[in-house]
């Protein structure tokens, strides 16, 4: 069976009770105990999105995101009790997309899948194509023929060589890309990329140094992302 969301949380109450909210709104979700319990659901079902705890009775939610890393590129967003900055910097790194302490409302849980549901949708479809029609309507005298977005295969292409992206990563540098060549504030990337602006620089900074490792020839020097600090950031094309 296929459902917008999977809950991997021991905590038994609490993800049955999440998920009835969810399927309350139309958000078809199913729950799960355990990693183990979790990979076997992924033989059999799909999902769009997955709530994942740090803590479950057989190991560790980060090795449950990182093994379904190597093959998934659905929004993993962490469920968690831990409350400590090293945790959301470790659980952001590894390929997740967003950190939710516990305890959690509800309701602000359901936007924040919402919202992510929603880009991951927009993210499938191929029928968006329009950073490649801005491409191939601009032209190029410079740089920007050569860096495109293709939203089918959430990748970007830089000189002919393509670069596969996460969820969030290609959400980020596509807000940029929309921008290019021009300023862009942190909050328009809050807003624009995660749906609100409740979230810490460092949830920005990880990510933007996770985009420049997979698309800079070199990181420490970036050619395209570069930083303005106080302010934002700015891809440059030209």
């Amino acid at each position: 069976m296929h459902y917008n969301c999977l809950i991997v949380d021991d905590e038994t109450e609490l993800a049955k009770m999440t998920t009835e909210y969810f399927c309350m709104f139309d958000v078809s979700t199913q729950y799960v105990e355990s990693g183990e319990a979790c990979f076997r659901f992924f033989e059999e079902n799909t999902a769009d999105l997955v709530l994942l705890d740090i803590n479950l009775g057989d190991g560790s939610g980060f090795d449950v995101c990182k093994k379904l890393r190597e093959d998934m590129q659905l929004p993993i967003l962490f469920i968690s009790a831990r409350q400590s900055d090293d945790d959301v910097l470790i659980a952001l790194s590894i390929g997740g997309d967003d950190y939710i302490k516990k305890p959690y409302s509800l309701s602000v849980l359901l936007a924040k899948v919402k919202v992510n549901l929603k880009r991951a949708v927009q993210v499938k479809k191929a029928e968006d194509m329009e950073t490649f029609s801005r491409s191939k309507e601009t032209g190029s005298k410079n740089d920007q023929s050569d860096f495109m977005m293709d939203v089918s295969t959430m990748s970007v292409v830089i000189k002919g060589n393509r670069i596969s992206l996460k969820a969030k990563e290609y959400a980020l540098l596509n807000c940029l890309y929309a921008h290019h060549d021009t300023i862009v504030k942190k909050e328009v990337l809050f807003d624009e990329v995660w749906g609100d602006t409740f979230f810490s620089d460092s949830t920005l900074n990880v990510h933007i140094r996770k985009l420049r490792e997979k698309i800079e020839e070199d990181p420490n020097k970036p050619r395209y992302i570069k930083t303005i600090w106080g302010t934002g950031y700015i891809l440059e094309l030209t």
